[in-house]
């Protein structure tokens, strides 16, 4: 029997299962280009229901499996996200890592990064090492600019890289619609970075806006926004197409969270929800009926025994 394999046997107690919640990007601005090559950037983010499902395992060593096969390997950001953890700490143990995947891959919904913010909270319990939500989101700065927003999960402002937060008050419950194109473009944000121009800049008042009116409790959908919507559809080839699907749906304003492709829209109600959800899968779209979260991920301690 390998050391996996008995790990997957052990005691309910020993496990944690996990909920890693997808993310979208209420606004996106871009303010500059910095010194280091990065973006600085200003963005409102939030989770939602959309999640993958991971548990851990106490074992030797750090391994993963995963239900998409090419993610089942060290570069998987859960994996790293673990290796980063001991090396922060000197942990000597490991942990089997299995990830049920819900979250489509490269749709800009930090489906990897909300794996990864998983892996450092759950492993934190799971390896009792203690540390604080601040502790674990210094770590995950290191694996992506989303992963220390997802330790928290919730309604944040991010700035900087999107990586310094200030969380804010929840939105009030939210449904939306997800779609998710069979649209795959090599170097998405590299490129749609690329395409942006000094009169794409912005001074952040968009989101300031956002903001101010989410601590008010009168946010609306009117006030989302995403810079890349102004590239987007010369990057992703048949984007346009999508859009205009979503909008004959029924949709009031359709939005592209992070640097896409997916699109999404929120709606009156989950009625509503469902309708245009199953209008666009007749269609042929991915499309997906969520609600937001107020935080993410969602732990629960015991796994299931094979």
């Amino acid at each position: 029997m390998t050391s996996a394999t008995a790990a997957r046997g052990r005691q309910v107690s020993e496990g944690v299962t996990a909920l890693a919640y997808a993310k979208v990007n209420l606004t996106l601005e871009v303010l500059g280009r910095r010194d280091d090559g990065y973006h600085e950037v200003v963005t409102a983010l939030q989770t939602v229901s959309l999640h993958d499902r991971l548990t851990f395992v106490a074992d030797a060593e750090i391994s993963v499996e995963c239900s998409v096969p090419s993610l089942s390997s060290p570069d998987n950001l859960a994996w790293r996200a673990a290796q980063a953890l001991k090396e922060a700490t000197g942990y000597a143990g490991g942990a089997l890592i299995s990830i049920e995947k819900g979250i489509p891959e490269a749709m800009g919904l930090g489906g990897g990064s909300s794996d990864a913010a998983a892996a450092l909270v759950a492993l934190n319990r799971l390896w009792e090492l203690g540390l604080s939500v601040t502790e674990l989101e210094e770590v995950g700065r290191g694996l992506g600019a989303d992963v220390p927003f997802l330790v928290g999960g919730g309604t944040a402002l991010g700035v900087g890289r999107g990586d310094r937060l200030t969380r804010l008050r929840p939105l009030p419950p939210q449904w939306l619609v997800i779609v998710c194109p069979m649209l795959r473009v090599e170097e998405k944000t590299r490129r749609m970075y690329g395409l942006l121009d000094r009169e794409s800049y912005t001074d952040g008042k968009v989101t300031r806006v956002l903001v101010d009116a989410v601590e008010r409790a009168e946010f609306s959908h009117q006030m989302l926004y995403n810079v890349f919507e102004s590239v987007a559809f010369d990057v992703f080839p048949g984007l346009d197409r999508v859009m205009r699907d979503v909008e004959d749906a029924g949709v009031r304003h359709v939005s592209l969270s992070g640097s896409g492709p997916a699109l999404y829209a929120l709606v009156g109600d989950e009625g509503e929800g469902r309708h245009i959800r199953d209008r666009l899968a007749r269609l042929g779209h991915r499309a997906y009926l969520a609600e937001t979260r107020d935080s993410s991920p969602h732990l629960t301690l015991g796994i299931e025994e094979n």
